[in-house]
C-alpha cells in the first residue's frame, strides 16, 4: 500500500499484486493500514477484487463497502468493470448510484480519481 496526498485528501492506494480482496476479514485489514496512514481514502485496484465481489448476489461487495463506510473511511475502486457491469443489470446500477456519492467510487484509473477529488474550479479546467 503506497500512501499520498491528492487535493488534500491522504489517500492509501493498494498495490495491483496480491491476493483477491473481499472478504470482511481484507477489508477490515486495509482499513487498519489505511487509518494507521492517517489515510481516510482508500483506492483499490480492481484487479485485486475477486470475481465474488462482482455477483452481487454473494453479498461480497456489500459486506466489503459497508465496513468502510462503518469507518467513515472513503473508497475508490480504480479499473475497467465494463465487463462486469454489462453482464449485470443489478451492478451497473449500484456503480451509478455509488459515483453519485462522495463515499464510494468506481473509476477507471487514477486519472479519473484525481479529477473527481479536485477542488470544482481545478476540475472545470480539465
Amino acid at each position: 500500500m503506497i500512501v499520498y496526498n491528492l487535493h488534500g485528501e491522504r489517500v492509501a492506494e493498494v498495490g495491483e499484486r496480491g491476493a483477491p480482496l473481499d472478504s470482511e476479514r481484507d477489508a477490515v485489514e486495509l482499513i487498519a493500514e489505511a487509518i494507521s496512514s492517517d489515510a481516510r481514502f482508500v483506492a483499490i485496484p480492481a484487479e485485486r477484487l475477486s470475481q465474488d465481489f462482482f455477483r452481487l448476489s454473494t453479498k461480497k461487495a456489500g459486506e466489503f463497502i459497508q465496513k468502510f463506510v462503518n469507518y467513515r473511511l472513503r473508497l475508490a475502486i480504480l479499473g475497467d468493470i465494463s465487463t462486469h457491469v454489462q453482464s449485470s443489470e443489478p451492478l451497473a446500477a449500484f456503480v451509478a448510484e455509488s459515483n453519485r456519492g462522495k463515499s464510494i467510487w468506481f473509476v477507471r484509473d487514477s486519472h479519473e480519481l484525481h479529477a473527481r477529488l479536485a477542488p470544482p474550479a481545478l476540475a472545470s479546467a480539465d
